[in-house]
């Protein structure tokens, strides 16, 4: 199939789509985001680490769904414990039992988690968790690392188009491993900091990922700590990929509250926030609610999941496949004579180029060469293993991606 008529059907939908979707596929799945012409605009199936798109092309995912999933597309154990819960029901008037058992199994498996509440997105657990922790201390100001990602709403929204400044209004930035930064703001803002907001690691798009220094996290602990504030973990992407129990346990860290969703469910909708027992009057004060947030087929998913990753040891499996993937990859970068940079953890690797300096053409043309080749990457945003992908299909990942680099060295050259 020529390059030109690979993607016939799907750029037929993406007419479609255009009339009737602002933009024809919006926010962080926009055609804007990956390689022009390379990639398809939508994705019809999925199982295991395989795409198809619908012009019958294929892909070996290492996207994951952006990192929902976890375990695999279309998991069978996870399907199973689904349909069956359907079966009974799904959205009701009240919920379900099961969000009780989905509850004990989360505190149970999580240092320091007491108690647990549902939604649907990373960012709802997130304004929540801001929301809980501003009741639990009669304070405002909450200190967050400028420029995370910690989901769409106004206090946090990285674009900003269409929020009032207002929404920031009680929102102090920080630099990342900046603890001389966040002691400033607890001096300007004296006994009126409510909280302070981490990711475990900084994985923003458009940048290598940055791990925290030795002191960072447990920086952010004890001074959450002597100062009164809660201290938040936003683990909503790396959640249940580097540690079952909160990935700031790599650290030796337990937050006062922790926020989880993508991989909590495998590709359902799902989020959690975990708190302490001493927040648990404020959680249950504030009231935030939806009318999805505790739909049974969800939770049914979750705990099939759950039972999954620690049957198989899950982060110890993914640290394994993503480091055969990150490993091939710098030594065919080697090899082509290029130089690269791997950032962030193996089981959610990101590679860029040295010479693009921040431009991201080289990323854009070897992502771009490798779905076409069968393999989607993503250019600008950090990737995802999933335990779907076994040493064979990382092997054949890594030929293909290979040749991308071939390309890159022969259009942009070798350094």
């Amino acid at each position: 199939m020529a390059e030109s008529d690979r993607y016939l059907q799907s750029r037929a939908w993406f007419e479609r789509a255009e009339a009737v979707i602002p933009g024809g596929v919006y926010g962080h799945q926009s055609p804007a985001m990956l390689t022009r012409g390379s990639y398809p605009f939508f994705i019809t199936e999925a199982e295991g680490c395989r795409l198809r798109d619908p012009d019958g092309n294929e892909y070996i995912d290492f996207l994951c769904s952006y990192g929902p999933i976890v375990l695999g597309h279309r998991h069978p154990e996870v399907e199973r414990a689904a349909s069956a819960q359907r079966a009974l029901t799904n959205a009701g008037n009240l919920p379900s039992t099961n969000i009780v058992e989905l509850a004990e199994r989360l505190t149970s498996m999580t240092p320091g988690a007491d108690w647990a509440m549902f939604a649907k997105n990373g960012s709802d657990v997130c304004s929540w968790a801001l929301a809980v922790a501003r009741q639990a201390t009669g304070r405002q100001t909450v200190a967050m690392v400028d420029g995370t990602y910690h989901g769409v709403h106004g206090w946090c929204n990285g674009v900003q188009r269409g929020f009032p400044d207002s929404d920031r209004a009680s929102v102090a930035g920080f630099a990342w491993n900046d603890l001389a930064g966040l002691d400033g703001i607890f001096d300007r803002h004296d006994g009126d900091v409510a909280a302070v907001i981490v990711t475990p690691f900084r994985h923003e798009a458009f940048a290598d990922q940055v791990m925290p220094a030795s002191d960072f996290l447990g920086g952010v602990r004890e001074r959450c700590t002597r100062h009164g504030a809660v201290m938040i973990v936003d683990d909503v992407r790396a959640g249940f990929r580097l540690h079952l129990g909160g990935s700031t346990q790599c650290w030796g860290v337990e937050p006062d509250v922790l926020c989880y969703s993508k991989a909590l469910a495998n590709g359902y909708a799902l989020a959690a926030m975990l708190g302490r027992d001493e927040l648990r009057e404020a959680a249950g004060q504030v009231f935030v609610t939806g009318t999805f947030f505790t739909e049974a087929v969800p939770i049914a998913a979750a705990l099939a999941t759950l039972e999954v990753l620690e049957r198989e040891d899950a982060p110890a499996e993914l640290e394994r496949i993503g480091r055969r993937f990150c490993d091939g990859l710098a030594s065919a970068a080697t090899g082509r004579g290029l130089a690269v940079t791997l950032s962030g953890p193996p089981s959610i690797p990101f590679m860029s180029f040295d010479a693009d300096e921040g431009s991201f053409r080289r990323s854009r043309r070897f992502a771009g060469v490798a779905a076409e080749s069968g393999v989607f990457l993503h250019p600008v945003h950090n990737w995802f293993v999933a335990l779907a992908h076994d040493d064979a299909t990382v092997d054949r990942a890594l030929e293909i991606c290979d040749g991308a680099l071939a390309v890159v060295a022969d259009e942009f050259g070798r350094g």
